[in-house]
């Protein structure tokens, strides 16, 4: 059963909304049942939804923080090289300790009944302290059917003193890691040549908690054809620049904007595309990205969800789809997928969605789409942000991109509902506000931006950051959003001020 998103006041609507992050629970039971049967699974304690990074979506930080730009492939292949040399002695030093452990590794049954003090162990893995929690490289291995399977080949740190419950867990975790690492599935054959490529993913625990995937792609070392392999580390901080690069530290000119690389979606878009994206995805549609290249679709998917800030996606989001989830096209719910193009013909049989082709070859940009998207934003605002994004240069860079694209869609959302603290009643004794939202959108004056906000206010992501703002004191606002909002209407008041003389 679907809920109304209007129900945002029902404690069990919210808690259902909750739940229509893991993509899995969001489909039929007939997809469900599919998805099991193909991949063996009894339950999914685990969900292996992605979701998008949180610093990536606004929630910003005081301290500096890394720079999280996509690394592209080295066109030096000498220093790659001997880089992938090292990285190589050091697997090598990795594997060598592993080995030497294993041989004072005690029998893992024995720890279930000893009395072992697992309180103070769980805390120092989960609490998040620690860089990295999983450093693995994921190796495709032929089974005895001829089939290429991932497995984890090596883990380090080889955890020890688990309990059951948390070594069940643990392989759960493990078992999803080897899926994201190569989504493609069984259809592989060994290569001489592969070109490697870096990306990233986001396992989200049941509890909401998340950890991220990031993942380098390349052939190991060795004579004649050979699978590719995967090193991937797994950690609970967003920073997918700092993991790929490991050497320069940067700020952004807009922390909001940090985690994220907006050229890649420039490249594969013309701003009028970008432009119906986004209207698509402010109104929470069902969204599907189609490209070959693995950090195509990561890249795009995470700068299309930059773009709705100060608001956060709320539902389905997978960067990349393993194809044994591509049922979760089939989902009824909003989503942002990527999928490879040879799945291509899965996606593009459903509609009610839109779907995007990102290759350089396509022939249309939009394979499946509703049809009303050029008329979603009221079209002076539309245009104001063509206006914006005609200044960006042809070779921006990662900063100069970043600022025509604040400078582009945070306006929109300024001038559409940035008046949204004069409409939050608060009382004396410290109860939470409450957000009056007809009188909001009556506010108004433009006919067509009051038709799109009436439409907005029914989003899950408004939804939430409403009952953000419900629960915090007013002066507790600030952040880049609310700075533009003080600004814009700094402005209005200049601008009423003159022409009243």
């Amino acid at each position: 059963m679907w809920i109304n998103n209007n129900l945002r006041n029902d404690k069990l609507s919210r808690e259902i909304r909750r739940s229509t992050l893991i993509p899995v629970r969001a489909m039929s039971g007939e997809v469900t049942k599919r998805i099991r049967e193909r991949h063996g699974l009894k339950n999914f304690k685990q969900r292996w939804s992605e979701q998008p990074q949180d610093a990536a979506n606004g929630k910003e930080k005081d301290a500096p923080s890394c720079d999280l730009s996509t690394v592209q492939p080295s066109e030096d292949e000498e220093v790659e090289r001997g880089a992938l040399k090292r990285l190589s002695t050091m697997w090598s030093s990795f594997r060598g300790k592993l080995n030497r452990d294993r041989v004072k590794e005690p029998c893992q049954e024995s720890l279930d009944s000893a009395p072992v003090d697992t309180t103070a162990r769980e805390q120092r893995y989960m609490s998040g302290q620690y860089f990295f929690e999983y450093l693995v490289v994921v190796s495709l291995k032929k089974s005895k059917e001829g089939a290429y399977e991932p497995q984890i080949t090596y883990q380090f740190p080889k955890r020890d003193g688990m309990v059951r419950f948390q070594r069940e867990e643990e392989e759960k975790t493990l078992k999803a890691i080897t899926l994201f690492c190569f989504p493609e599935g069984i259809s592989w054959a060994p290569l001489t040549e592969y070109h490697s490529e870096t990306f990233s993913f986001v396992l989200t625990e049941i509890d909401g908690s998340r950890r991220n995937g990031y993942c380098r792609r390349l052939l190991p070392h060795g004579n004649g054809a050979r699978p590719p392999e995967a090193f991937c580390i797994i950690s609970s901080l967003a920073c997918f620049g700092l993991f790929s690069k490991i050497i320069s530290l940067t700020r952004p000119v807009d922390s909001w904007l940090e985690h994220v690389d907006f050229r890649t979606l420039f490249r594969c878009l013309t701003n009028e595309e970008v432009v119906l994206v986004f209207a698509a995805a402010v109104m929470e549609r069902r969204i599907v990205f189609i490209a070959v290249e693995l950090s195509t679709l990561s890249q795009v998917i995470h700068a299309v969800a930059a773009l709705l800030y100060p608001f956060i996606w709320q539902h389905t989001f997978i960067s990349i789809v393993p194809e044994i989830l591509i049922d979760v096209v089939m989902a009824p719910t909003p989503y942002l997928l990527g999928v490879q193009k040879r799945l291509m013909e899965q996606v593009t049989d459903q509609t009610d969605l839109l779907v995007v082709d990102l290759s350089e070859d396509r022939k249309d940009t939009f394979l499946v789409q509703i049809g009303d998207e050029k008329s979603i934003l009221p079209p002076k605002l539309q245009d104001e942000i063509l206006q914006a994004l005609r200044n960006r240069k042809e070779k921006a860079t990662v900063e100069e991109l970043n600022r025509v694209v604040s400078e582009a869609f945070l306006p929109f959302f300024v001038k559409t509902v940035g008046h949204f603290a004069l409409y939050v009643t608060r009382n004396s004794s410290g109860q939470p506000g409450v957000f009056q939202s007809r009188a909001f959108y009556k506010a108004i004056k433009s006919n067509t931006t009051r038709h799109f906000v009436k439409k907005f206010l029914q989003t899950q992501m408004f939804d939430l950051f409403i009952q953000e703002v419900e629960q915090q004191p007013a002066s507790s606002q600030q952040g880049i959003f609310h700075k533009k909002i003080v600004e814009y209407q700094e402005q209005k008041r200049k601008e009423k001020t003159k022409k009243r003389h």
